[in-house]
């Protein structure tokens, strides 16, 4: 299992912009990409801040996922929405054995 822990920075300012081309990418991703789970929020107290969460089953899976069309859309749309910070850990459990 892959678990992926992880933040982007946007300007406060433009969040409904990146709001809408977010929920599509995040609903498509639940759907079509293998992933036990996928989770974004915006940080209450942070604003411009958005934190992931996911949970794949494997490397394949997640190599699928990006580059996926859906992952290349979500970056397309948010390019130019002045991306400020990008922060993204990611945790490979070994078989047999929990993170």
């Amino acid at each position: 299992m892959i678990v992926i822990l992880g933040s982007l920075r946007f300007p406060p300012g433009n969040m409904d912009q990146v709001r809408p081309p977010l929920q599509r990418f995040v609903e498509a991703t639940r759907a079509h990409d293998g992933c036990i789970s996928f989770d974004v929020a915006e940080d209450l107290f942070d604003p411009g801040l958005i934190r992931f969460s996911e949970e794949w089953p494997d490397q394949a899976t997640l190599d699928r996922h990006l580059q996926a069309p859906h992952i290349l859309a979500w970056r397309a749309a948010v390019l130019g929405l002045g991306i400020s910070g990008r922060n993204f850990t990611i945790y490979v459990a070994d078989e047999g054995r929990p993170l």
